[in-house]
């Protein structure tokens, strides 16, 4: 199965370190960064679960949470998290989604069987309170994450919500905007930006928009 950007997020039911969970239930009405990794006991997903856990947070601010799977059974996360405590500082602090039997893993696409049949990939989706796909990453099971990126990410997909702009390259909260082409109406970008806009062509005007909506 794809998912794509703008698809309903498939539910599921499933056993956690913290209980049996519907997903839709358990988003609720928040942002979820739902992310696979390959296996228990391994070195890159320990440094990437401690990381998250020291995000809770960052992700509590943006009205968002993590969620975690693998194809491991409970009783090996709990072992895990341990090591995950101990090592990396931070104890895991989001649910833990076992999935022996790979059926989520396949739902989500998280199954490559031509990097590896019995691992999942690292995949990101971030889905939105309406349970929309808003994003996706996919990285191999050998290359860490960087979470910092799901946080800007994140930040621009609440910012663009609120407001007819776009984020250019490389940009960071706080920094300059793009009006969207399709905004054209002076009487509107004026109500909507009061403090007028940068323009360096036709269709590339910067504007400052201090935060997120």
């Amino acid at each position: 199965m794809t998912l794509l950007i703008g698809d309903t997020a498939p539910d599921f039911e499933a056993e956690t370190t913290e209980g049996r969970i519907r997903f839709h239930d358990w988003a609720g009405q928040d942002w979820v960064v739902f992310f696979s990794h390959p296996a228990d006991f391994t070195p890159v997903c320990t440094t990437e679960l401690g990381y998250t856990a020291r995000l809770k947070d960052e992700l509590s601010a943006r009205g968002a949470k993590a969620l975690v799977i693998s194809i491991d059974t409970v009783e090996a996360h709990e072992r895990w998290s341990a090591d995950i405590e101990r090592t990396q500082g931070a104890a895991v602090n989001f649910p833990m989604i076992a999935d022996p039997h790979r059926k989520i893993a396949s739902l989500y696409n998280m199954i490559h069987p031509a990097s590896d049949p019995k691992l999942t990939v690292r995949a990101v989706y971030v889905v939105d309170p309406a349970k929309k796909i808003r994003a996706s990453i996919v990285y191999p099971p050998n290359v860490g994450r960087n979470f910092n990126e799901i946080i800007r990410l994140i930040d621009a997909l609440q910012l663009t919500d609120g407001h007819k702009v776009a984020t250019p390259v490389n940009w960071q909260a706080g920094s300059d905007v793009i009006l969207q082409p399709s905004l054209q109406d002076p009487a509107e970008i004026k109500r909507s930006f009061p403090d007028g806009y940068r323009e360096e062509t036709p269709y590339l005007r910067f504007v400052r928009i201090s935060e997120p909506s």
